[in-house]
């Protein structure tokens, strides 16, 4: 009962700090991308703090010194919503991919067009696939680290997606490093769970993935064995 109260409580305080920094967002899309990315990730810092302050769900890293000078590509486990905002506070400025339909969400949308993501209609296809490599490719040239969640979708603590060949496909054309991530964020924070389990959710930035030579499937059957290797060995349930 205490968990699902203070996790109503989080919600209560997260949605008028999303309407605001909505508005906030539309007043400064006139902006450089840049200074727009800075002023609107200050709603994902305040996030993580409430979420703390409220259902006294904390994290680490470790592994930041595997994070490269040069921007590349970042391939994510995927089990919860946390790490979408999370990883902006971990890495440096960033456009994650993302379907289409999410910036049609009223306010929580408006904020997501602010931050430069990459937005992609997943029934594409191929063209999908073109977007995401010439957008991609371009943002990696411009300064920018990229986002993409190889599986696609969120998955439950335990179980993996398809891991898709999108991320290791970007990081060949634009001859840049991939940076592997693994987190246990669904114990604690599960799919389309009210309840956020008190305690410390572990991330894991694994070491640049070696490209040299291989071929974009050969890339993502490492990237998979590491993340899905590492998060195995990590905490299974909040009371662990």
């Amino acid at each position: 009962m205490i968990t699902r109260l203070r996790s109503l409580l989080f919600y209560l305080g997260l949605l008028p700090l999303t309407v605001l920094f909505s508005f906030i967002a539309v007043l400064i899309l006139p902006l450089p991308r840049r200074p727009r990315y800075a002023i609107i990730t200050q709603w994902s810092r305040l996030t993580m703090v409430w979420l703390k302050l409220t259902c006294g769900l904390n994290w680490t890293v470790s592994g930041l010194e595997n994070v490269t000078a040069t921007p590349g590509v970042i391939l994510s486990k995927h089990q919860s919503a946390w790490e979408t905002v999370a990883l902006q506070l971990i890495f440096p400025r960033q456009c994650q991919v993302l379907k289409r339909e999410l910036l049609r969400i009223p306010f929580f949308g408006w904020g997501l067009a602010s931050l430069n993501p990459i937005a992609i209609d997943r029934s594409a296809g191929t063209r999908a696939l073109k977007t995401v490599l010439a957008t991609g490719a371009e943002r990696i040239d411009q300064g920018w680290w990229v986002v993409i969640f190889p599986e696609g979708t969120r998955t439950a603590v335990g179980q993996r997606g398809r891991y898709t060949q999108t991320g290791a496909a970007l990081a060949l054309r634009s001859d840049c490093p991939i940076i592997p991530v693994a987190h246990n964020a669904g114990v604690f924070w599960a799919r389309n769970a009210v309840d956020k389990l008190p305690g410390t959710i572990e991330v894991v930035v694994g070491e640049p993935v070696n490209t040299h030579g291989k071929t974009s499937k050969a890339v993502m059957h490492d990237v998979e064995t590491w993340i899905e290797s590492t998060c195995a060995s990590l905490p299974q349930s909040a009371s662990d």
